[in-house]
């Protein structure tokens, strides 16, 4: 048996290396950061109330419809639960991602430049591209958490009866999912261009102030701006809420994401010069700018909905894709009119989808179009194919049809009452709701912090 001086003169075995990758290692941090963010726990806290509003809305308001409490009952598109409950359920989700996200995708960047611990991470061996990606992941998975409190709603329409179509609900979460990472990528290169957590929440509000007037800017005016307009955040939700899932807008927000990335990973880099930075930071943008335009050429998209509520009836669709030549229409419309608006969503955004070949153009001298009214043409929808040309005035999808089939010599396909959409009625009341999204999910959130800050305290 050794004495006790020799074991005393022993020296301690040095502590195992840690053969955990940078990546990981860093993932972990980060996710430790993030339980300790006040924002992100103001954010969970949020969530539920917000959504509970929401969908209780949305909920009495789809009874009634129904039938509930001797409402007129209703059919077809007006009782799609998409459009009835699930979209205006989670909008509560894109005002988080709005007002509440950017301050945790910011706490999570800025923070290390403050503390100083981005020196140790870049020590780590990582490229600033990781330390960046690993935040964002980090973020991502934080969102994902956020949204239970929607995922929950269809666990409750559930058992009031209510049935459910996956792959509209698969599209309507995936596109809250790419908008909150937009919002991540942006509040990133917010921060890392940023000197102060402050600035940067003041720069990313202003960008998402900007694409609120440029929609607005797009409404009045038209023209290119409407076309920009389409790829705003905004914009994207809306068509994902509707089941709608467009090539272009998809890889166009994956493009802003990678340059929000990029431009963070640039900036949070310590000891480059601002000469450098700005030219690797023009060099992204140029990149960016010639990849939106190429893919705003993507044509594919796919209809999710269950009702199909973004295409033509299958039997529409098939006597459309015998016509070849190249279809031009003229609208005489002012940007303002409603009927251009109804003309616009009701068919043709439909027809873009379905023919390559179709060119449309918006003529009118003023905005609004209140003095045009008594304008000869105003109101006219010129329709030009092979050589032939027709007018109508008709801006219902009915209407546009009957004008493209006279005009291709096309018999229009005879209507069937199978391939109606009859809808999903449900007289039910949101019994048990507002106790989970008003009591139950705000005490688990509070229960939840508590426990992590007596871990980490």
């Amino acid at each position: 048996m050794p004495s006790r001086r020799a074991l005393s003169q022993k020296a301690p075995s040095p502590a195992a290396p840690s053969r955990k990758a940078p990546f990981l290692w860093l993932l972990e941090k980060e996710w430790r950061d993030l339980l300790v963010s006040r924002g992100w726990w103001v954010l969970l806290l949020a969530m539920g109330p917000v959504v509970g509003l929401s969908f209780l809305s949305a909920m009495r308001t789809y009874a009634e419809v129904s039938g509930l409490n001797g409402g007129a009952a209703g059919v077809g598109e007006a009782l799609s639960p998409l459009i009835g409950v699930w979209a205006p359920t989670f909008s509560a989700c894109e005002l988080a991602a709005v007002f509440l996200l950017p301050f945790v995708a910011i706490r999570l960047v800025a923070g290390d430049r403050q503390s100083g611990a981005l020196k140790l991470e870049l020590q780590q061996g990582m490229p600033p591209i990781g330390l960046i990606a690993a935040k964002a992941i980090v973020a991502l998975a934080g969102w994902i958490l956020a949204m239970l409190p929607p995922l929950s709603a269809l666990l409750l329409w559930k058992s009031y009866g209510g049935t459910l179509y996956a792959p509209e609900l698969a599209a309507l979460a995936g596109g809250h999912i790419l908008n909150a990472a937009l919002t991540i990528a942006l509040g990133a290169a917010a921060a890392a261009v940023a000197e102060h957590p402050s600035t940067a929440a003041i720069l990313t509000l202003g960008v998402t102030v900007g694409t609120w007037v440029l929609n607005f800017f797009a409404a009045v005016q038209g023209g290119w701006a409407e076309r920009a307009a389409s790829y705003t955040p905004e914009a994207l939700v809306a068509e994902f809420q509707h089941g709608l899932v467009p090539l272009d807008a998809v890889l166009i927000a994956l493009v802003l994401i990678l340059t929000g990335l990029g431009l963070a990973a640039v900036w949070i880099r310590m000891g480059a010069t601002a000469r450098r930075r700005l030219i690797e930071t023009a060099g992204i943008a140029a990149l960016a700018v010639l990849a939106i335009y190429a893919c705003s050429f993507a044509r594919p998209s796919w209809d999710l909905s269950e009702n199909r509520a973004n295409s033509f009836p299958e039997a529409d669709e098939r006597a459309l894709l015998r016509i070849h030549e190249p279809l031009s229409i003229e609208v005489h419309l002012a940007p303002e009119d409603p009927r251009r608006s109804d003309l616009e969503h009701r068919a043709l955004s439909k027809l873009r989808r379905l023919l390559p070949d179709v060119r449309v153009s918006y003529v009118s001298a003023t905005s609004i179009g209140l003095f045009e009214q008594t304008a000869a043409g105003y109101g006219e929808i010129r329709y030009t194919l092979g050589g032939r040309h027709t007018i109508s005035r008709a801006t219902t999808e009915e209407g546009v049809l009957e004008a493209i089939y006279s005009l291709a010599g096309v018999k229009p396909p005879e209507e069937s009452d199978d391939a109606v959409y009859r809808g999903h009625p449900l007289a039910a009341e949101p019994k048990g709701a507002a106790m989970v999204f008003f009591a139950l999910c705000p005490g688990l959130t509070l229960a939840a912090a508590i426990l992590v800050k007596k871990r980490f305290s």
